[in-house]
C-alpha cells in the first residue's frame, strides 16, 4: 500500500535552518544549457564592476552598450552575477536602467522576478519586498512568477509567517500557484520553524491542485530534515522517491548525506558514498565536501584533510566550496599559514575569494583571539567590494562579545542595523550562544523572548545554549529594564559607546542594544549574586516550559546540556526540578540518570547499557559529551563508584580515543568528574599489573591539557581538578617542565608508593554517603504524598540494599566495579572481580 499524502513524514519538523544545503550549490558556475546571454553582456558586466560605488559612471556604462544588448536576457545576467559577487547595489542600479528602459510589461516583469531572487539570496528581504511592492504599484509586478520569487526570499531567511502571507495574497489576487511556489513555501516552513501540520497541508493543497511532488519538492524535504536532525525522516522521504518514481540526482544524495553527518552517522553516510556508484551517480566536489564538513564537526580532522588528498587522486577538482571548506578547517585549527596558501591556490586556479572565504578567516582568527587581525580582514573583506552577509555579522558580533570587545560587538551590531539585514534563527543563536558563554543566562533568554516575539522559530541549538549555561555565571548581571521596580544602574558610557548610540535612532526599544551597554560596563557594575541561584532556576525552567509549548524536540546535546545543569546545582533540591525536566522530555534517559543517581545501579544497568549503545551512534564528540555530563553529575552528587562504572564503560566502548595505555592516561577530552574517576581506575590497573610480578614503564604519564582556553593560560579547571586529586592521594607525580599540561613520575616512585599499605585505601573509591542520604531524604520528602509512589521507592531501597540478580546471587561492588558473588561476571562491566 502507498504511503497517504498526509504520511509524508510524520515527525517531519523543520525547527532549524538549513543554509548549507540551500546555499551549496550558490555561486557555481551555471551550466550552458540554460544561459542565453551574449558576449556583450560579459563585457558590459566587466566594465560595471570596475565602476562600482559611481552611479554616473555605471549609467554611462549601460547606455553604452544599451543598443549592442540582448533585452531581458542579457540584463538578468547581470543581475544574477553581480549578486554573485554580493553587489546588490550595483545590481539595483542595473536592474532601476533596465526596468526604465524596458516598455514591455511582461519583460520588467521577468527583470523585477530576477532582482527579487537576488536580493532574497543574499538576505535582503526588505529592499527585495520595495522591489516587489513597486512592480505591483507599476503594474508588472503581479505574476506568478514574482510573488514566487518574493515567497523564496522570504523562505531563504527563514520568514515563514512573511511567506506564508504572501502566499495568501497572491491566492487573493486570482493567481494560481505553479509548483514552484509550492517548493518555495514548503522550504519556507522548514527554514522557520513551522509545525508539520502547516507543511503537510501545503503539500496536501499543491496534490489537490492537480500538481505532483518533483524533485525540488523532495529535495527541500530532505534539506529540511538536515536541518532539523530527522535523520530517520530524511532516510524515509528518500525511499518515498524511489516509490514515487522519481529519479535521485546527486543534490537528492548529497542532502541526504548532509542529513547523515549532521544526525552524527558518520559510518552510514560513508556507505551512502561507497553506495553512489552502484546507481551510477558518482561523487562531486559537493559530496566530499560534506563529508568532510561532518569529519570536521565530528572532530575528525585528520580524516577531513585525508579526504581532501582522495578528492584530487580520484580527479575531482576543489571548487570555491571546497576550497572555502579546507580553508575554513585550516583556520578552526590555528594553523593559518596553511589556510592562507590555500586562498592563494584558490585564487591562482581562477577561483577568487568570496563572502564565505572571508567568513571562514574572520572565524578562525576569532577562535584564536587574534582580534586586530579580525578587525583588519573585515576591513579589507569591504574594500574588496564583498558585501557582509548574515553570517559575516553574527559571526563578527559572537566572536567579540566571547572576547569581551563589546563596543567592537556593539559597532557590528550597529552597521547591521543599517544595512537592513534580516535576523534570522542561526544570528539569534549564535549571540545567545555569546551570552551563554558569559554565563549571562537571563539575558540570553530575554533574547530568546524577543526572537519568538519577532516570529522567528529558535531550534533546539538555542534551547541547549541556555540550559548549558546554567550555573555559569561570571559575575552579576545589571537589570535590564528595572522590571523590579528599582532603578536601573548609572553606568558611565565611553564617548564610542554614546557616539554609536546616538548614531542610530532605533524605532522602538532594541533590547541588543541594552545588553551590549551592559556588558561594556561590566567592571563598574558588579552585582551581588545572593539570589542568584534562585533566580536562574526560574529562568532555566522558563526555558524548558517554552520548549515544551512550541514541541521543540530535544536531542541528546539536550539531555547532555541538562546533565551538566545538575552538576552545578547547589542542591539536590534544583536539581531534582532539573532532572524532573528530564522525565518529561525523556523517560529513559531520566531513569538511567536517576536511578544511578540514587546508587541503583543493579536495577538499571541494563537500560544503561542500551542507552549507552545508541548514544554509541552518534559522532564521538557528541557521545562522549554525553558521558561527561553523566559523570560529571554523579560525582557531584557523591556517586563515586556510578561515575568509575560509567567511566569504565565508556573506555570499553572506546568513547574517548587512545585514552588508556600501562604508561599514559589521556583526560585532555574527559569533564573533571570522569577524569578523577578514570584517575582512581588507571591507578588501580597500574597496582594489578605491579602485584602480578611485572615491571612498571620507567616514566608514567597523566596527561590534562594545559587550558589554552581558559582566563590564566595553564590554570585549566581540568588540570587543577587532577592537581588537587594526586596530591590528596599523595601520588608522586609533578608537573612536567616541558609540559605544563601533563604530570609525571617514574615507574620506579609509584611502584613504591602504590606498595604502600594505606594507598589502596585511597585508590578503592567509596559513595559519599552524606550526599547520597541527602537525596533520598529530598526523594522521600518529594514523594511522600503519593502513596504508590511510597511503595515503589521503597522497592528502590530495598532492591539497592540487596535483592537476588538473576543468577539467584547477590550484586555487590569490588572496588568500584561491579561483580556478583554467584561467580558470574555482570554483561558490560570491565574488569570485573568477583569476590
Amino acid at each position: 500500500m502507498p504511503p497517504s499524502k498526509s504520511e509524508l513524514s510524520a515527525d517531519f519538523s523543520g525547527r532549524r535552518p538549513t543554509r548549507f544545503v540551500s546555499k551549496m550549490h550558490f555561486g557555481r558556475p551555471k551550466t550552458a544549457v540554460g544561459s542565453r546571454h551574449t558576449s556583450t553582456a560579459e563585457e558590459t558586466l566587466q566594465k560595471v564592476i570596475r565602476c562600482s560605488g559611481d552611479d554616473k559612471h555605471i549609467d554611462s556604462v549601460l547606455l553604452t552598450f544599451e543598443p549592442k544588448l540582448c533585452g531581458t536576457d542579457d540584463y538578468t545576467f547581470l543581475l544574477r552575477e553581480l549578486g554573485n559577487r554580493g553587489d546588490y547595489a550595483v545590481a539595483m542600479r542595473c536592474f532601476e536602467f533596465a526596468v526604465s528602459r524596458e516598455r514591455r510589461r511582461n519583460e520588467q516583469g521577468k527583470l523585477a522576478s530576477a532582482m527579487i531572487s537576488v536580493l532574497g539570496r543574499l538576505g535582503k528581504v526588505d529592499l527585495a519586498k520595495k522591489v516587489f511592492d513597486t512592480a505591483v504599484k507599476e503594474g508588472y509586478g503581479n505574476t506568478v512568477y514574482a510573488y514566487s520569487a518574493l515567497i523564496s526570499a522570504y523562505a531563504k531567511s527563514g520568514f515563514c509567517d512573511e511567506a506564508i502571507k504572501v502566499f495568501e495574497t497572491m491566492k487573493s489576487c486570482g493567481l494560481k500557484p505553479n509548483l514552484v511556489t509550492y517548493n518555495a513555501l514548503i522550504d519556507a516552513c522548514g527554514k522557520g520553524g513551522a509545525d508539520f501540520k502547516l507543511a503537510s497541508a501545503i503539500f496536501d493543497e499543491m496534490l489537490c491542485n492537480g500538481l505532483q511532488p518533483d524533485r525540488i519538492t523532495f529535495n527541500s524535504l530532505l534539506s529540511v530534515c538536515r536541518g532539523a536532525g530527522l535523520w530517520d525522516t530524511a532516510r524515509n522521504l528518500f525511499s518515498e522517491m524511489m516509490y514515487r518514481g522519481i529519479d535521485r540526482d546527486i543534490y537528492s544524495y548529497n542532502t541526504l548525506l548532509d542529513a547523515a553527518c549532521n544526525g552524527g552517522h558518520l559510518d552510514v553516510a560513508f556507505e551512502i558514498m561507497s553506495d553512489m556508484p552502484t546507481k551510477n551517480i558518482l561523487p562531486n566536489e559537493v559530496t566530499y565536501s560534506i563529508i568532510i564538513r561532518g569529519c570536521a564537526k565530528a572532530g575528525r580532522l585528520d580524516k577531513a584533510l585525508s579526504l581532501f588528498n582522495e578528492m584530487k587522486f580520484a580527479g575531482i577538482n576543489l571548487d570555491r566550496v571546497s576550497y572555502n571548506t579546507l580553508l575554513a578547517i585550516y583556520a578552526s585549527l590555528g594553523r593559518f599559514e596553511e589556510a592562507l596558501s590555500v586562498g592563494n591556490e584558490m585564487e591562482s586556479r581562477g577561483i577568487k575569494k568570496d563572502v564565505v572565504t572571508y567568513n571562514a578567516l574572520l572565524d578562525g582568527y576569532g577562535k584564536q583571539g587574534k582580534y586586530d587581525k579580525v578587525k583588519t580582514l573585515f576591513q579589507e573583506m569591504k574594500a574588496e567590494r564583498f558585501s557582509p552577509n548574515l553570517l559575516t555579522y553574527s559571526t563578527l558580533i559572537s566572536v567579540y562579545s566571547k572576547g569581551g570587545l563589546y563596543e567592537e560587538a556593539m559597532e557590528v551590531y550597529t552597521e547591521f542595523k543599517e544595512e537592513g539585514v534580516k535576523a534570522d534563527v542561526v544570528f539569534y543563536s549564535k549571540l545567545i550562544d555569546a551570552l551563554c558563554k558569559k554565563g549571562l543566562l537571563e539575558s540570553s533568554a530575554l533574547l530568546l523572548d524577543e526572537m519568538t516575539q519577532k516570529g522567528i522559530q529558535p531550534n533546539v541549538v538555542t534551547y541547549n545554549s541556555i540550559i548549558n549555561a546554567f550555573g555559569q555565571s561570571a559575575f552579576g548581571e545589571c537589570p535590564i529594564d528595572g522590571a523590579d521596580g528599582t532603578a536601573e544602574p548609572q553606568v558611565e558610557s565611553s564617548p564610542s559607546m554614546v557616539a554609536i548610540h546616538n548614531k542610530v535612532e532605533y524605532a522602538e526599544y532594541d533590547r541588543i542594544v541594552k545588553i551590549f551597554e551592559e556588558l561594556a560596563a561590566e567592571s563598574s557594575c558588579r552585582l551581588k549574586k545572593d539570589n542568584r541561584g534562585r533566580q536562574e532556576i526560574l529562568c532555566v525552567l522558563g526555558v524548558f516550559q517554552k520548549m515544551h509549548e512550541l514541541k521543540i524536540k530535544p536531542n541528546v546535546v539536550t539531555f547532555s546540556a541538562i546533565l551538566n545543569a545538575c552538576s552545578r546545582c547547589k542542591s539536590f533540591e534544583e536539581a531534582s526540578l532539573l532532572l524532573e525536566e528530564l522525565r518529561l522530555f525523556d523517560d529513559r534517559v531520566y531513569g538511567v540518570a536517576h536511578g544511578l543517581l540514587m546508587g541503583h545501579r543493579e536495577n538499571i544497568w541494563i537500560q544503561a547499557l542500551s542507552l549507552f549503545d545508541e548514544v554509541k551512534q552518534m559522532d564521538s564528540s557528541t557521545a562522549s559529551a554525553f558521558y561527561n555530563a553523566l559523570t560529571d553529575m554523579l560525582w557531584h552528587f557523591g556517586q563515586r563508584r556510578g561515575t568509575q562504572l560509567v567511566v569504565l564503560e565508556g573506555k570499553r566502548r572506546h568513547v574517548w580515543e587512545n585514552t588508556w595505555s600501562d604508561s599514559c592516561l589521556d583526560l585532555h577530552l574527559m569533564s573533571s568528574g570522569a577524569a578523577r574517576a578514570m584517575v582512581h581506575a588507571w591507578l588501580l590497573n597500574i597496582r594489578s599489573i605491579l602485584f602480578e610480578g611485572h615491571e612498571l614503564p620507567k616514566l608514567l604519564s597523566i596527561l590534562t591539557g594545559w587550558g589554552k582556553h581558559s582566563k590564566v593560560v595553564g590554570d585549566g579547571a581540568l588540570k587543577r581538578a587532577i592537581e588537587t586529586l594526586l596530591t590528596s592521594m599523595g601520588a608522586p607525580f609533578r608537573v612536567a617542565e616541558c609540559n605544563i599540561g601533563r604530570f609525571i613520575s617514574t615507574g620506579a616512585l609509584v611502584a613504591a608508593w602504590l606498595r604502600e599499605s594505606c594507598t589502596l585505601k585511597v585508590l578503592v573509591l567509596q559513595d559519599d554517603r552524606t550526599q547520597t542520604e541527602s537525596a533520598r531524604l529530598n526523594v522521600d520528602s518529594a514523594m511522600a504524598s503519593t502513596p504508590t509512589a511510597q511503595v515503589e521507592h521503597r522497592k528502590g531501597r530495598h532492591a539497592m540494599h540487596g535483592e537476588e540478580n538473576e543468577h539467584g546471587g547477590r550484586w555487590h561492588l569490588v572496588g568500584s566495579e561491579m561483580g556478583c558473588n554467584n561467580g558470574k561476571h555482570r554483561p558490560g562491566a570491565s574488569h570485573v572481580k568477583v569476590g
